[in-house]
């Protein structure tokens, strides 16, 4: 399975180590990696409608897809290419924003219990509670001795969200500043792409090193046997792609949803509908 590729070992954590070009347990290039994603549209959609139907027949188990990444790492690709597979019924996007008034009178995590899955469901976060002690740590917006407590906080929630019934998959999209950089450029060179552009991106560019070491603290503090971490190499959009769509293929095979048995009489029914007169 993939996820033996990309799970990030329990200790410190170096990024640099990691290959942004990397094409970890695939061995196609371009157009296999594409082919194969497709190839998983059939089994993604039956099992998340296994999951779904289980949670409309009283199953306490969900899936959240947790999406960090710097900015031109992929999220919205993925969401778009990858959970897009799937029904869109059974599937809840939250993509955080910086709180607002009303959430920062709350503690941190509030807004994303708020956000969690609910039986049968996929929940998707763009972004997360990571950014929490991702950026507040870059810019300051929290001291060091809060950012300590939210790292023990997380780990906490996390696996309360797992002991009540909900599959956690962390997947850190790892871009390169050089990807970033060319796709910051293509956004600027195509009036189809300005929309997306913030210039905000190019400020944080210049504090890549300080966001790099966030990332690789919070990883580190954060990657637990209960809610492990995946770095998947960003660079290559086709393969970050393919990467969560087996990632999450292969979470939802370990949990083996089922049909929920029927609460009423298949045969009884079968007659009734068998015996019944001609409809006018």
């Amino acid at each position: 399975m993939i996820g033996a590729h990309l799970r990030l070992p329990v200790g410190s954590v170096d990024l640099t180590s990691h290959d942004t070009r990397a094409t970890p347990g695939f061995d196609g290039g371009k157009s296999e990696g594409k082919e194969a994603l497709t190839d998983l549209d059939s089994t993604l959609s039956d099992l998340q409608e296994r999951l779904f139907a289980e949670g409309q027949r009283g199953g306490s188990r969900a899936v959240l897809l947790v999406l960090q990444g710097m900015d031109t790492s992929g999220k919205g690709g993925v969401v778009r290419h990858t959970v897009g597979l799937v029904d869109p019924q059974g599937v809840d996007i939250t993509a955080f924003k910086a709180p607002t008034e009303e959430e920062r009178g709350h503690d941190f995590l509030w807004r994303i219990r708020k956000a969690l899955p609910t039986p049968g469901r996929i929940g998707v976060f763009d972004r997360s509670h990571y950014e929490d002690v991702l950026i507040a740590k870059v810019r300051d917006l929290a001291d060091a001795d809060e950012i300590e407590r939210r790292y023990e906080a997380i780990n906490e929630f996390e696996a309360d969200v797992v002991a009540s019934g909900t599959h956690i998959l962390k997947c850190m999209l790892h871009v390169s500043p050089d990807a970033q950089k060319e796709r910051l450029l293509e956004r600027l060179e195509r009036p189809d792409k300005h929309w997306k552009f913030n210039p905000g991106d190019i400020d944080e560019r210049q504090v890549w090193p300080a966001y790099r070491e966030a990332y690789e603290v919070a990883l580190e503090r954060t990657n637990t046997e209960i809610a492990p971490w995946h770095v998947v190499p960003a660079d290559r959009k086709w393969y970050r792609n393919l990467a969560i769509g087996l990632l999450l293929r292969d979470t939802l095979a370990q949990m083996r949803p089922t049909w929920p048995d029927a609460d009423f009489d298949v045969e009884e029914q079968r007659a009734r509908l068998t015996d019944e007169a001609p409809v006018a």
